[in-house]
């Protein structure tokens, strides 16, 4: 035992060593945007990439895309929707399924999401939110900041809401979506089942509309489009381990500035869509974020290191989850 706990202890040790250093480049595409539109699509992990998902494709073929993204080392919903909302781990913003069920958020706490950095920056922006979760909705998302938030049930109803919204004339700053039913089939049949790769390809139509209707309303000229995933799904289903099948997850992103074909750097996470929606948005983010621009992201980027200042706790158990999770990498 003694000998394996040294033998890790060595290997953090390099992996903390070759993190990437970067230099970051921000002058050119820094604010570049007006509106930014997260698509979340709960329990969907890295499987993009097995299905059929033609409006994906188009979507991000001159855009960025990365299946190797990292989720919370918990790979539950409510503790990764909060690091990419809050650009925080989970062991500082400290939300699970059951208090964000259980509590509504107010703005006044110590780690509040990208929707309160854009209401401060900017006062009289649309903000909004549609999910089929409402978790997120009211306890992840602050209630007292003028975010107009649509709960209206299934992925169905929450295309339908979205597109209804969007051809109301409406044009946020920021908006967020959350589809569930991907996670739900994960759950029942598991991440190598035909039905998940289907509810996937389902949820694709759905994304697709979705950017059709930004696009016919003008939005997409100066919008930067992600889609982003919570965590995966194991064979047998379910999730909240450590596999690849649950940690690996898709994050896709489309824009004017974008680097076309760009494969972002092997230490991006979920919680880097906290940095890169204030970036496109031209708001400073907090120093204590641990959210960063991956590299070969958007064109004048090079890249940021990922830095322990602000959470060595977070920083260790990350290598250390890595190194657990590539034992699994036939699984």
């Amino acid at each position: 035992m003694k000998k394996l706990i040294s033998v890790l202890l060595s290997l953090v040790l390099v992996a903390l060593l070759a993190a990437p250093a970067f230099a970051a480049e921000q002058e050119d595409t820094f604010g570049a945007y007006e509106h930014v539109f997260i698509i979340g699509v709960d329990g969907a992990g890295r499987f993009f990439k097995d299905a059929d998902t033609p409006n994906f494709d188009r979507i991000f073929a001159d855009g960025a895309v990365d299946y190797t993204a990292r989720a919370e080392t918990i790979t539950v919903s409510a503790q990764n929707w909060g690091a990419m909302l809050t650009g925080v781990s989970y062991l500082k913003h400290g939300m699970t399924n059951d208090s964000t069920g259980a509590n509504e958020r107010s703005s006044d706490t110590k780690y509040p999401t990208i929707f309160k950095y854009v209401r401060d920056a900017m006062p009289d922006a649309a903000l909004a939110s549609i999910v089929n979760w409402g978790n997120i909705s009211s306890g992840i998302i602050e209630n007292d900041i003028d975010v107009t938030k649509i709960y209206p049930g299934d992925d169905d109803a929450v295309t339908d809401a979205t597109c209804e919204y969007f051809n109301a004339g409406n044009a946020p700053a920021l908006f967020f979506l959350q589809f569930d039913s991907v996670d739900h089939v994960g759950h029942g049949d598991g991440s190598k089942a035909e039905s998940f790769l289907a509810q996937i390809e389902t949820v694709d139509g759905y994304i697709g509309r979705i950017y059709d209707t930004l696009e016919a309303n003008g939005l997409m000229e100066n919008g930067l489009f992600i889609v982003v995933a919570d965590h995966g799904h194991t064979i047998a289903g379910g999730h909240g381990g450590l596999t690849m099948r649950e940690t690996n997850v898709t994050l896709a992103v489309a824009g004017k500035t974008v680097a076309a074909g760009g494969e972002m750097d092997r230490d991006t996470r979920n919680r880097d869509v906290a940095a890169i929606a204030l970036y496109a948005l031209g708001i400073e983010r907090p120093e204590y974020m641990t959210s960063r621009l991956p590299a070969n992201l958007f064109k004048d980027v090079v890249g940021e290191t990922r830095s322990a200042k602000n959470d060595l706790a977070d920083y260790i158990l990350c290598r250390f989850a890595w190194l657990l999770t590539l034992c699994t990498a036939l699984f």
